[in-house]
This record gives structure tokens, C-alpha cells and sequence, in this order.
């Protein structure tokens, strides 16, 4: 069997570094893509933002506290697809086996690449240069025999990091990570992780394929290869979308019935013409409450038939609202996404849904 040679770029920064580009007086300074009004949520960061704190996905105000000099920008979408096109240009210099992750980061097969380049490192760092000279942003690159360890290297010496884990040292590698460095393992699960005793990878390689499969269902199966070194999903250059959402953040957090079915009504309209503009069909309606103290919810139903239209959505997101208690806890943000697609396979079963966010209008506000 042939040994892989994946490479996973990320971009440093990616929206706050575009911003910084295209405006010099924001270079060294902190930085925050998004809206500093009371309901605003940091989008992105620079790293001189990050020093203090500020994170992606962190409130507005929260941001302000721990950088009270932090300089926020409206987020321009259409600038970073188009500078992540070109980003994309440059990888099919070398191939075109190519997973976007996002519009900042992607695997690449470089196994058989089209300018015969033996060593994957060296593409890495062409590829590297190339984004730098011809675009004037920083990506960091990781490169292994899988996606799980190419993606774990690239974060490992951000920003402008190059690391490559060959397969003779991955698993003195995988011993030392902590478990919240693993793919797949949220805050929730590293918690649980920790109650079993389960704090890096060499205590997670410990562990039976039985015990992980008991705590964590089909997920522990991948926790177990993983602590292995093992991964054989391969770089998947053709995508199947699998979901088509839409939240909203609400200006005020709202517990009165009225507001909120209004607020649904918004969300369930805006949903109904990204199916139709996406030309997607599911049967699965999925309800995303978070509360004002940022908890939050989902709840699902599946139809028989395909849901298209509003008339379709409405009804159904009214029947899923009425399974949430939010009358002593106000709700911050609302969402409703259509999924399982007619074409859906086993095979796509772990990708993930794809949420835009309607107060920002960016379709991957997280970086």
C-alpha cells in the first residue's frame, strides 16, 4: 500500500490577516473582524488581539474587557472568498486533490503531484512562499501519512509553523498530545475525558476499543485509531453538501412566545430561500436554541417527504419550539438547518454541517 503524503494548510489569521493587509494603519495592532455594539460577537482576531485573550466567537463586549484598545472592523465576505480562490489557484499549481476544510484551511493529496516534487515537506513550503509572495498573508502547514496528523501539525508551531510528523515518530507524537488537541474532542468531551482519567494520547492508546465505543459511541471507534496513528478516510476532493442552515442573533434575548415565533418566522424564511438557492433537499429540520447564558440546544425531526418551502419549514420548526422551556431563560440566538439529503451515505456520515451566520452574513465566520 502506498504511503500518503497529506498536507493540510491553514491560514494564519485569515479574515483579521486580510484586513490588516489591505489597511496598513492596522498592521501590529489588535484586531477583531466583527461588530463591537452590545450583541456583537468577535468573528475572527490577530494574533496581536490573541495575546490578550480575544478569541473567535467570543462576545463583543467580553473582547472589549481584555483589549480595551481593540480595533473592530465589519467583516467583507466577498474579499475573503476571492482571496481564498486565489489561495485555491496556487494549490492546483500542485494538485487537484483538494478538501476544503473552510475558505482558510484545506487537505491536499501531494502523493502523485503534477511537478513530480518527491518530498511533500518541499510543497508545503512552496506553497507557503507562494501565498506570502503572491498575496502577502501567512499560512501555516502541517504534513503527514493522514489528514488527522497533517491537520494536528499545522497547528502545532502557528503562526508561520511548518511541521512535518513522519510515521517512524507519530506515535511518540500522539503520546505527548493533550486530549483537547484531538480531532473531535470539543470542551464537553475533554471533560468527560478527564473524569475517565484520559488527559493525552498515550492515556487514550490505554484504553479498549469496547470502553471508548461504551463512553462515546461510534466517535470512540476514531478516538481509538487515532491514538494509533490510524486514519484511512482519504482527501476528499469532490464534497457532499450535507446541510443547509441559518441563525440569527437576536438584538434583544427574548422569552415572550409572540417575539419568538416572529424571530422563528424570519429564520424559517431565510432558510427556505438558501434551500432553494442551494437547490437542496432534505428531510431532517434541526431547531438550534442558545440562551442568554449561552447554553445551548438543538432539537430534530424527520419527515417522510422533503422540505423546500416555508409552508414545509414553518409548521415543523413551531411543532420542534415547543419543546423548549425558555420562559424563565431568555433566548439569545435562533436556527434551523435542513438536512439528510435523499443521497446521504454511511461513507459521509462524520462531515459537518455548514451554519451561515445572518447577523455577520458570513458563511464560515469561524476561523
Amino acid at each position: 500500500m502506498v504511503e500518503r503524503k497529506i498536507v493540510h494548510i491553514d491560514m494564519d489569521a485569515f479574515f483579521a490577516s486580510v484586513e490588516q493587509r489591505d489597511n496598513p494603519e492596522l498592521r501590529g495592532k489588535p484586531v477583531a473582524v466583527g461588530y463591537s455594539e452590545e450583541r456583537g460577537v468577535v468573528a475572527a482576531a490577530s494574533y496581536e488581539a490573541r495575546r490578550y485573550g480575544v478569541r473567535s466567537a467570543m462576545s463583543s463586549q467580553k473582547a472589549k474587557m481584555l483589549c480595551p484598545h481593540l480595533i473592530f472592523v465589519p467583516g467583507r465576505m466577498d474579499v475573503y472568498r476571492d482571496v481564498s480562490r486565489q489561495i485555491h489557484r496556487i494549490f492546483h499549481e500542485y494538485t487537484d486533490i483538494i478538501e476544503p476544510l473552510s475558505l482558510d484551511e484545506a487537505f491536499l493529496d501531494v502523493t502523485d503531484n503534477k511537478k513530480n516534487i518527491s518530498l511533500a515537506v518541499d510543497i508545503a513550503i512552496a506553497i507557503k512562499n507562494s501565498i506570502r509572495q503572491e498575496l502577502g498573508l501567512v499560512a501555516s502547514a502541517g504534513i503527514s501519512y493522514n489528514k488527522f496528523l497533517a491537520k494536528i501539525a499545522s497547528d502545532y508551531r502557528k503562526p508561520d509553523g511548518l511541521c512535518t510528523i513522519h510515521p517512524q515518530h507519530a506515535l511518540d507524537f500522539i503520546s505527548r498530545l493533550p486530549i483537547e488537541s484531538f480531532w473531535g474532542v470539543g470542551p464537553v468531551t475533554a471533560k468527560k475525558m478527564h473524569t475517565l482519567g484520559i488527559h493525552n494520547g498515550e492515556l487514550l492508546r490505554a484504553c479498549s476499543l469496547e470502553m471508548l465505543t461504551r463512553q462515546f459511541g461510534k466517535a470512540g471507534a476514531m478516538y481509538y485509531d487515532f491514538s494509533r496513528g490510524v486514519d484511512l478516510r482519504p482527501v476528499e476532493f469532490v464534497r457532499v453538501r450535507k446541510s443547509v442552515g441559518c441563525e440569527r442573533t437576536l438584538e434583544k434575548d427574548i422569552n415572550l412566545r409572540s417575539s419568538v415565533i416572529i424571530e422563528l418566522y424570519h429564520v424559517a424564511t431565510e432558510l427556505a430561500e438558501r434551500l432553494k438557492q442551494a437547490d437542496f433537499q432534505g428531510n431532517t429540520l434541526t431547531l438550534k436554541i442558545k440562551f442568554h447564558d449561552f447554553n445551548q440546544i438543538t432539537r430534530s425531526f424527520t419527515q417522510t417527504h422533503e422540505l423546500t418551502t416555508l409552508n414545509d419549514i414553518l409548521p415543523l420548526s413551531k411543532q420542534l419550539l415547543k419543546e423548549v422551556d425558555y420562559s424563565s431563560n431568555p433566548i439569545r440566538l435562533i436556527g434551523l438547518s435542513v438536512s439528510n439529503p435523499k443521497e446521504q451515505t454511511d461513507e459521509k456520515e462524520n462531515e459537518k454541517e455548514s451554519w451561515e451566520q445572518l447577523s455577520f452574513e458570513f458563511d464560515d465566520w469561524l476561523e
